[in-house]
């Protein structure tokens, strides 16, 4: 009589207790996926490894840097190629895009900044919604062209302008600017590529 009265005691315990594990397990997963794509597209990329996650951090360092300075009064998107740093987005004044350009600049490992924010409000969010849309058409498109490695061009997209980073030779900067411009939607192709040749 004990076993079947100790049973309907432990069943609750136990099922939480697996449940809880497999939760637990489950949220290792991502982890270890970005880990593996991120292993694939530093293999993929030009840069070397410590330079990869050097510009992560430059990102990460100047995004966080701008915020805890202007708060909600700006928008702007750090990208970090071969710790190049290309600023997009907006800034309410003259004044604060200047400092914003002097912060990304202070970032420990940058060696230069391309400031392409422009001056007036804030973007909304149709207007991202639709940038990120772009950069994700373009990126497609960089996928059939065999006359450059799609994983060798960064793409940033603002305002309906697109921005081209990356280290490439003139001929597949040419390339990718053209494939960019033919793409739909697309106001204008600025190249911040760093040329090999």
């Amino acid at each position: 009589m004990k076993t079947p009265l100790l049973r309907k005691l432990l069943m609750p315990t136990l099922a939480l207790s697996a449940g809880l594990s497999l939760i637990s397990l489950s949220g290792c997963v991502p982890i270890v996926a970005g880990g593996i794509g991120a292993g694939i597209l530093m293999a993929e990329d030009r840069r070397t490894s410590g330079t990869y996650l050097m510009d992560e951090e430059i990102e990460l360092k100047a995004t966080s840097r701008v915020r805890e300075q202007f708060g909600e009064n700006t928008r702007v998107s750090t990208t970090s190629f071969n710790r190049r740093v290309l600023l997009t987005g907006a800034a309410p004044d003259a004044e604060v895009r200047a400092k914003v350009e002097a912060i990304a600049l202070a970032v420990p490992n940058v060696r230069a900044v391309q400031n392409e924010l422009s001056v007036g409000p804030v973007s909304t969010f149709t207007a991202r919604t639709n940038d990120g849309y772009i950069t994700t058409k373009v990126k497609a498109r960089f996928l059939d062209d065999k006359r450059f490695n799609a994983h060798h061009v960064k793409v940033v997209t603002e305002a309906g302008t697109v921005y081209l980073m990356g280290l490439v030779k003139r001929e597949e900067g040419d390339a990718a600017a053209e494939v960019a411009a033919r793409t739909s939607g697309v106001g204008k192709v600025v190249k911040v590529f760093e040329y090999m040749d």
